[in-house]
């Protein structure tokens, strides 16, 4: 814990990082700085040995559109890695995002990196409701 005056006998303890929830309550689920550690590890240590290195996109929280038939439906893994296709949409721009139907090609790997406001989701422990996007787990 921080005491900002230790001169103080009525000094106030103020919360420290362990105290304080990591995540924005209005957004579960944002990233967190291990989020993005583990993130790079998956970017850095998954190199399929039989593709071309520029035939390999791995993303980051990048939107993953997945049903042509709900176009506003999309998931945002915490990573994914695709083969066979560019790291650029149509090999010249960086990707906005990934759009299934449109490189028809799936990611072969989703990762989503537990989160205490979305562990129930990531673990595949929800269900969707009817007319709604289906959860990560059915995605995945």
């Amino acid at each position: 814990m921080y005491i900002p005056d230790s001169q103080s006998s009525q000094a106030k303890v103020l919360p420290t990082m362990y105290d304080l929830p990591s995540e924005d309550p209005e957004e579960p689920g944002l990233p967190d700085e291990y989020h993005r550690l583990q993130a790079q590890v998956l970017c850095d240590s998954c190199i399929p040995p039989n593709y071309p290195a520029d035939r390999v996109f791995s993303a980051s929280d990048l939107n993953l559109y997945y049903d042509s038939n709900h176009l506003n439906w999309y998931k945002r893994p915490d990573w994914y890695l695709v083969v066979g296709v560019s790291r650029f949409y149509q090999d010249r721009d960086l990707r906005q995002s990934y759009v299934i139907w449109d490189e028809v090609v799936s990611p072969l790997i989703a990762i989503e990196f537990l989160s205490p406001s979305t562990e129930d989701e990531d673990l595949g422990l929800t269900e969707s409701a009817p007319n709604k996007p289906p959860t990560k787990w059915q995605v995945y």
